[in-house]
């Protein structure tokens, strides 16, 4: 057994971990052994004993515990015991020593087609066979064997229609569970019902999708190099969100049994157009509060920002009313979360930094943090290559835009790695992060010859 990072635990492992681990000891060392068979944790309990976890997966391809050996006084102790039983178990017969009682389904291959060439995404194809993404398979292969296909079809969506989509509940789930929430998938709605020790959330997902003609995709709107862009800005790109966010309000999974009286919460990405996450994310606050946030510096080089009251978006023929967090029933929605990262260069780069990276290719990220002087007019830009040594997490990029009159307020502690957005009395938005949050970006991927 052989020394490894909480990164790399986390994507082989992490998914078995219940939230009320937290209660009972603090993991501090983590292993895994040289031909993959084992992966191990030590804990310190809240005795300040030492406590070792041995791991394997099961016939699904989920890591859980097969041994967990406490009561011992120092680190050393606990991975002499950890050791122990990794040698003992060596030659026995693995199959039957990693079967669990309820492991009786077989375990699932993602990225073998299930269909037919000529319906495969694009980008799942790129996925499956792009080696620049060999880091992002092997995140998802590990993370999809934890993950409940309610609705039977996931594979064959992952594959064609709606690989957009499925990738953003797949993003939703590991920042979810990076959180220390346990997840439920209940039937029919909402897609997730998330617990931990500071309450339970419920969060549907959607997504803002191309237009479409006649059944095909429709090229979307986007100013002419020459012309104010403006209009598009506040009326454009708010009118795309208002369609998605509305269609949900409307279907009021919150009265589900699963979800009533807990805090619900609508998870959009969007993917009308290529890269439309990473500019139109400022456009998603004026739509939900109906204000304008117009700023300008005064001589003295402060950072004057005055709200401004928004009525309508209107945008050729069609118009919406701003302000989705004052239309009838939506105090039953408590936030409204996005996340510009969450796309598949998020998985890549996660795969590189739990270890799954490749030789022969590497990750530059590039983009736009907030940043933390009042006074700023522009975030900062950041730029890094992607190692092992990467401190990212799921919920860096996560934005949570809060309802100012909620039926169940989201207590922000369910979303620890989130920034958190709200409404004060005097218009202004007030954000809360634990680190300057991340607001857009991209990543290269550099093939070496």
């Amino acid at each position: 057994m052989h020394p490894i990072s909480r990164a790399r635990f986390e994507a082989l492992a992490g998914y078995s971990r219940l939230p009320s681990a937290a209660l009972f000891g603090r993991e501090f060392a983590w292993y895994e052994s040289e031909d993959g068979r084992f992966v191990a944790t030590i804990v310190v309990d809240t005795d300040s004993e030492f406590v070792a976890i041995v791991l394997a997966p099961d016939m699904q391809e989920r890591l859980r515990a097969l041994m967990a050996d406490p009561g011992h006084l120092d680190a050393a102790s606990a991975q002499a015991a950890m050791e122990r039983f990794v040698a003992a178990n060596a030659n026995s017969d693995y199959d039957e020593l990693r079967r669990q009682d309820d492991d009786t389904r077989a375990p699932v291959d993602f990225f073998t087609p299930v269909v037919k060439a000529s319906r495969l995404h694009p980008d799942f194809r790129s996925l499956a066979e792009n080696r620049g993404y060999v880091p992002a398979r092997a995140v998802i292969e590990r993370m999809m064997r934890w993950y409940d296909d309610i609705d039977g079809n996931f594979v064959e969506q992952f594959q064609t229609t709606g690989f957009d989509a499925r990738m953003w509940e797949l993003y939703l789930f590991a920042a979810l569970k990076e959180s220390n929430l346990a997840i439920d998938r209940p039937n029919p709605a909402p897609d997730f019902l998330a617990s931990g020790l500071a309450g339970t959330l419920a969060v549907e997902a959607t997504t803002i999708n191309p237009s479409v003609v006649d059944g095909k995709p429709a090229p979307s709107a986007r100013p002419a190099p020459a012309e104010d862009a403006s209009a598009y800005r506040h009326h454009y790109l708010p009118i795309r969100y208002a369609g998605p966010l509305t269609f949900k309000l409307g279907k009021k999974d919150w009265l589900h049994s699963d979800a009533a009286g807990h805090p619900f919460a609508i998870a959009i990405q969007d993917f009308h157009d290529y890269m439309s996450m990473t500019y139109s994310g400022s456009a998603l606050p004026e739509y939900l509060y109906g204000l304008r946030h117009e700023s300008h510096t005064d001589p003295s080089g402060h950072l004057d920002v005055t709200p401004v009251r928004v009525k309508q978006h209107r945008w050729n023929n069609k118009k919406v009313d701003s302000g989705f967090f004052n239309q009838p029933d939506a105090e039953n929605v408590s936030a409204v979360i996005f996340n510009a990262l969450g796309t598949i260069s998020k998985f890549d780069r996660m795969g590189v930094q739990a270890g799954f990276g490749r030789d022969d290719v590497e990750l530059v990220h590039v983009g736009t943090v907030a940043d933390p002087d009042a006074d700023a007019g522009a975030p900062q830009m950041f730029r890094e290559v992607v190692s092992m040594q990467s401190k990212e997490m799921w919920g860096d990029g996560m934005h949570v835009f809060h309802n100012p009159h909620p039926l169940h307020p989201l207590d922000p502690r369910v979303l620890p790695y989130a920034a958190h957005h709200r409404l004060r009395a005097d218009g202004q938005l007030e954000t809360k992060a634990r680190k300057p949050p991340l607001i857009a970006s991209r990543t290269a991927i550099v093939v070496k010859t």
